[in-house]
């Protein structure tokens, strides 16, 4: 830190830069505040304890300031932007986009923070990261197969009007296939999406442990115990599973070793994780079918021509970027690159189709 060194009195870049952090950490301070509310238990005192911090930091920046900490400028744009997902939609969203905000913190390279403030922000990061995966757990399921639903019938449905539309032929036909592209793609795409989430389930069902050691454990024989080849087999260690075994044949009145003991209730459920394979279907099906009636809009609403290919790519680029956007700001990754990403492999595979349709058309003539 190097604010009270040679001469106390700080330029004006310091003191509008100072301005703006305080801004900022008042304005982060709020967001944890306003998400806490929404909360209750352990992830209610998480987030208090992350708005305390940010209070921390802004004393830090008061006292440099002293008289200018009044009337303070906006704080960052990013920052504005959450705390207005906050006030309107769910937590997993905004603690996405602060899981990025807490990764670019600038206290690292500036003097004038203390180390303490730096470290504290890196960890932030840790802690909204670990509070963003329960949300992103949750909706890994249906949202998944939205998501992805919905790119895959832009996508698809927009290669095929293109590939369609170069071999030359009229917007009825085009507008007929888009339709047909759109029905076929998206039951296919529930289908499939039912039996995966289905075949998962019923995985993770065989692999599951059963209570079938609690109804055989009166008529074991204690010399030759085969629950501890049981408890082994799941994974634990031989002083572990003789623990368990003993636990089970009645030996511990209570659980004197929790430590060693294998507690199924206190595992991750794996089906919640994975969704309800109606739900994948059902969304897989709707977002499908919205995202390839979106190349068809144009045709339906009788544009033809350059003007309907026109407004059918644009429409596309928009949709692509917005889903690509959404899946890097879950992730937790850039929402610009995946964005980007996301278009140029929609655009790219549109165009190949186009050519491949545009050679067909010629060779058929």
């Amino acid at each position: 830190m190097n604010t009270e060194t040679d001469d106390p009195r700080p330029d004006p870049q310091q003191i509008r830069r100072w301005r703006k952090y305080l801004a900022d950490e008042i304005a982060e301070a709020r967001l944890y505040e306003r998400l806490a509310k929404r909360k209750s238990g352990q992830e209610r005192q998480i987030l208090l304890g992350l708005a305390a911090a940010e209070r921390r930091h802004q004393a830090h920046w008061r006292n440099l300031l002293g008289d200018h900490a009044k009337n303070l400028p906006s704080p960052s744009a990013h920052r504005v932007v959450l705390g207005w997902f906050a006030r309107i939609f769910g937590s997993v969203f905004v603690l996405a986009l602060a899981q990025r905000a807490e990764s670019g913190s600038p206290y690292e390279r500036d003097e004038d923070a203390t180390r303490r403030m730096a470290a504290d922000e890196e960890v932030h990061e840790e802690v909204v990261r670990a509070l963003a995966v329960r949300g992103r757990v949750e909706l890994s399921g249906g949202f998944r197969a939205a998501v992805f639903g919905a790119n895959d019938g832009l996508v698809s449905n927009f290669a095929l009007i293109m590939g369609m539309g170069g071999t030359g032929v009229g917007a009825t036909v085009l507008l007929l296939t888009g339709i047909a592209g759109l029905l076929s793609g998206a039951l296919s795409m529930a289908a499939g999406e039912f039996i995966s989430v289905r075949s998962q389930r019923e995985l993770l069902d065989a692999t599951r442990p059963t209570q079938a050691t609690v109804r055989a454990a009166p008529d074991l024989d204690f010399d030759h115990n085969e629950l501890v080849l049981v408890y082994r087999a799941r994974g634990m260690s031989i002083e572990d599973a003789e623990h368990r075994a003993l636990e089970r044949l009645g030996f511990f009145e209570c659980d004197c070793q929790p430590e060693r003991s294998f507690n199924p209730e206190g595992d991750v459920d794996e089906h919640r994780a994975v969704g309800s394979a109606w739900t994948a279907a059902g969304s897989s099906f709707c977002f499908f079918a919205v995202g390839a009636l979106i190349p068809v809009a144009p045709y339906l609403f009788g544009a033809v021509g350059w003007w309907a290919v026109g407004l059918s790519t644009a429409m596309v680029s928009i949709a692509l970027l917005c889903t690509g956007a959404t899946v890097g700001l879950l992730s937790g990754a850039s929402p610009l690159k995946r964005a980007l990403r996301q278009l140029a492999i929609g655009i790219g595979a549109a165009l190949i189709t186009y050519l491949l349709g545009a050679l067909l058309g010629v060779s058929v003539a």
